[in-house]
């Protein structure tokens, strides 16, 4: 059912520490990290992302749905703003992710960005 999931992080080389850890008995590693974020999962497929949180608040998560194809992010996002949701980002192409990522942002009742991710 997910995709991937992001958290943001107060402290990224404290949370860092601690993933690495308490992930390792379950098989996941750090497989990607710069000075903003790192990723965590299976060796070569990172699920888990953590983001440096701007300023000393943090609230609100990401969590991404897999979706089988486009048609099912299209209709996720009009689903979504239909039940309330708020736009953030229609369906379409994201490149910068990936030369074959095609998703669609919403933001939850609680602020949440929810997002269907086709790859």
């Amino acid at each position: 059912m997910y995709d991937h999931i992001g958290l943001k992080v107060r402290d990224l080389d404290a949370s860092v520490r601690f993933y690495t850890e308490a992930l390792a008995p379950l098989g996941h590693v750090l497989a990607s990290r710069d000075s903003s974020g790192a990723g965590f999962g299976p060796p070569g497929a990172p699920a888990l992302w953590l983001y440096l949180a701007k300023g000393s608040k943090v609230d609100g998560t990401h969590v991404a749905f897999a979706a089988p194809n486009h048609a099912a992010v299209k209709a996720f996002h009009a689903a979504g703003l239909k039940a309330g949701g708020r736009d953030n980002g229609g369906a379409g192409p994201r490149t910068d992710y990936s030369p074959t990522y095609y998703a669609a942002f919403l933001i939850d009742p609680d602020g949440n960005n929810v997002e269907a991710v086709c790859v």
